[in-house]
């Protein structure tokens, strides 16, 4: 596996950030931020992020404004949604508009999400 692939994970719940990166670490560059003001931070840190996984409900900003705000200064990034709840009518716009490729379902399929990221590459 390729880890020199940075992949940016963003979620509010430091449980959820610890497992992304345990079930991840060994195959991709993994960074995270638990907000989507920390988020925009981490990636004008490292430009070379290829993929922003991000959770949707989090205080503040939302996953899909974060994501909006990140594609303004980062259009070549692949950016995916996880959410917890069934999809809505944001992240179904988002996915019309092409603001995300796709979402993922918490709790996250490990297999699908590696090969969402191994397809952006």
């Amino acid at each position: 596996m390729n880890k020199t692939k940075t992949v940016l994970y963003v979620d509010d719940e430091p449980i959820n950030l610890m497992l992304f990166r345990a079930n991840f670490k060994n195959k991709f560059n993994i960074i995270t931020a638990e907000s989507g003001t920390q988020g925009l931070l981490k990636l004008k840190d490292n430009p070379e992020t290829i993929v922003v996984i991000s959770d949707m409900k989090m205080p503040g900003m939302s996953g899909i404004e974060f994501i909006r705000l990140a594609k303004l200064d980062y259009p070549n990034i692949s950016f995916y949604i996880l959410t917890g709840f069934d999809i809505t009518e944001e992240i179904s716009q988002a996915l019309d508009e092409k603001v995300i490729h796709k979402y993922f379902q918490k709790p996250f399929n490990i297999n699908e999400i590696e090969n969402a990221i191994l397809e952006a590459v």
